[in-house]
């Protein structure tokens, strides 16, 4: 899927910010954001499960206030979100890899054997809602495969479910950048 087949969709563009952790990849995706015109929607998909979390999310969101941004929290149901947030001329979603999280924890709980495909099918059915945008859709996701193999099955799962994630909305992106150490860096587009 390229970026033509998304202009012919009603979607302006599609962008993947990609990079490690506190590389500046959802602060690099915010100005790109911000240099859009409004209406704008922050699709957070975090979950705040203790103080310490409390305290990025606020921090965050004070980063936007200043803006005109519109937050929607959704940990699971991303293409729901997507789809009613598809008026927006910008709509942000950080980030995948918490995102492909949940869904990994949602599955766990409901006894269920989560798999790479069926991440690969969540990612698809995000692909189909983000073609009913009528603007740009920004997605911020970790780079998770250039460490070192996790030790546990679970963690080797979780590292396979986002590198599937990422190859698929990497390649349906118009544009993917990559940032480490604060400094973006285009890969595609």
């Amino acid at each position: 899927m390229t970026g033509a087949i998304w202009g012919s969709c009603g979607m302006d563009k599609l962008i993947l910010v990609t990079g490690g952790s506190r590389s500046g990849k959802s602060s690099c995706a915010q100005r790109m954001a911000e240099l859009l015109p409004a209406p704008r929607v922050f699709i957070a998909t975090c979950q705040v499960c203790d103080a310490e979390m409390e305290e990025r999310v606020q921090k965050h969101r004070q980063a936007r206030a200043r803006a005109d941004w519109r937050t929607v929290e959704e940990p699971v149901d991303l293409a729901g979100a997507l789809r009613n947030s598809a008026q927006a001329r910008v709509l942000l979603v950080d980030c995948l890899t918490i995102w492909i999280n949940n869904l990994l924890y949602a599955a766990q709980k409901n006894n269920a054997a989560p798999a790479d495909f069926d991440i690969a099918a969540a990612c698809r059915e995000v692909l189909g809602a983000c073609r009913s945008v009528e603007g740009t859709v920004i997605m911020v996701t970790g780079e998770v495969g250039m460490g070192i193999i996790p030790e546990n099955p679970l963690a080797r799962l979780y590292r396979d479910c986002v590198g599937t994630g990422n190859q698929l909305i990497a390649a349906a992106a118009d544009q993917v950048i990559l940032v480490t150490c604060g400094i973006s860096l285009t890969l595609k587009g």
